[in-house]
């Protein structure tokens, strides 16, 4: 979970979609234009006034930019782009972003009975280079989703040699929580969960990708072809790295906002996107404690790309801000 300029680029990018129902109190609005629109094959732009914001401000905010190693950000307000910055067409690694994405894919295949979620990691045969404890076999599915397992894999014998980043450093005992019963940032979790995404789907989490969302909604920038998986040395359940561009996680973030619809078409089940997007995992229980806000482990405000609001967990990593 590295402060990488990608992970800021989609955060900024969704934060700001999901504020663009606060207009400017400085804006100048000489011809208002009410009413949502979806973005056909190219985004539509519009000037900031006629959507309830100001060009003055967000100048002053590309002004600021600039001094950032921000690689690129939108602003959307009722699906046209009122600002933009940098090559919003470069695709690149977009780090943590993956896990939300899965969440997306997931719905479909949950709701037609394809995905049993409350499945055990032991039916579902997603065991490890090192074997399960008796109660790690219990966890469930939905558990791996929420990062809940109980799982805490791989163990690590000299955890305070590692790097402040590495997660073996801060992981607990095997064996000291029950699944569901304890939040810890585990990035195994979510690798186990493409794992089983594809075994019980029988499809590649890139081609349903592709086929699912990224063609229904038009996402201008995605290929399979780009994306790749990244051996874990400790695991046999590898990374599924994503390389997504700004313009296109800005689809995602209005697909997720009109709850799962495109033009009139579910793409993601409706109560998914309520179910997935459920508090889970207040701020003040996350584990590590450094991963509840930016005073700690040395996350900067960027990183969590919410600013000082607490950040509490969500399903594969959709987030909320707030103090709950």
């Amino acid at each position: 979970m590295h402060a990488t300029p990608v992970a800021r680029k989609f955060f900024a990018t969704l934060a700001l979609l999901l504020a663009s129902t606060a207009p400017s109190l400085n804006a100048q609005t000489p011809t208002r234009i009410t009413g949502d629109i979806v973005p056909g094959a190219e985004w539509q732009q519009t000037m900031p006034e006629s959507v309830g914001y100001s060009s003055a401000m967000l100048e002053a905010l590309r002004g600021w930019l600039k001094t950032q190693d921000t690689t690129s950000m939108m602003v959307v307000v009722q699906g046209r782009v009122i600002f933009s910055y940098g090559d919003v067409s470069h695709t690149s690694k977009v780090a943590s972003v993956r896990k939300s994405v899965l969440g997306m894919l997931y719905g479909k295949y949950v709701f037609d009975n394809t995905i049993d979620i409350d499945k055990t990691v032991k039916q579902l045969g997603l065991d490890d280079k090192q074997p399960f404890l008796p109660m790690e076999a219990n966890a469930s599915l939905v558990q791996l989703l929420a990062s809940r397992s109980g799982i805490y894999l791989p163990a690590r014998e000299h955890p305070e040699t590692l790097s402040p980043w590495d997660q073996g450093r801060y992981m607990p005992p095997r064996g000291s929580a029950y699944p569901g019963s304890q939040f810890v940032y585990n990035n195994r979790d979510f690798n186990a969960a493409g794992t089983a995404f594809e075994k019980l789907t029988h499809k590649n989490m890139y081609e349903a990708l592709q086929s699912d969302i990224a063609v229904p909604i038009g996402m201008q920038d995605y290929t399979v072809a780009k994306q790749k998986k990244i051996d874990a040395p400790d695991s046999v359940h590898p990374e599924y790295a994503m390389y997504l561009s700004t313009r296109d996680m800005a689809r995602l973030g209005l697909l997720m906002l009109d709850s799962g619809v495109w033009n009139g078409k579910v793409i993601v089940p409706g109560d998914w996107v309520r179910y997935m997007t459920t508090l889970l995992t207040p701020f003040h229980d996350i584990y590590p404690a450094g991963f509840r806000n930016d005073g700690a482990m040395g996350l900067r405000p960027s990183l969590v790309g919410l600013g000082r609001a607490n950040i509490s967990r969500l399903y594969l990593h959709w987030l909320h801000a707030g103090r709950v």
